[in-house]
């Protein structure tokens, strides 16, 4: 994926697991990991969970679907 295949509220997976887009820079993308079994730690912002950033080298590893090729 690129910057621009990204939406804020959109889930989208990686080798490491399941995500959702928080916030979308210039440059960046910023998400929440999806692995935890209470659904109100995703109610924000501000998260419960930590946000990740992931450059344009990690979005290359991003998927739509949760088979990564």
């Amino acid at each position: 994926m690129n910057k621009d295949d990204f939406q804020i509220g959109q889930e989208f997976y990686t080798a490491t697991g399941k995500w959702r887009c928080t916030d979308i820079g210039t440059r960046v993308i910023v998400a929440i990991r999806l692995d935890q079994t209470d659904e109100s730690w995703y109610h924000g912002p501000p998260y419960a969970v930590a946000e990740a950033i992931f450059d344009e080298y990690d979005q290359a590893g991003c998927s739509l679907t949760a088979a990564l090729s």
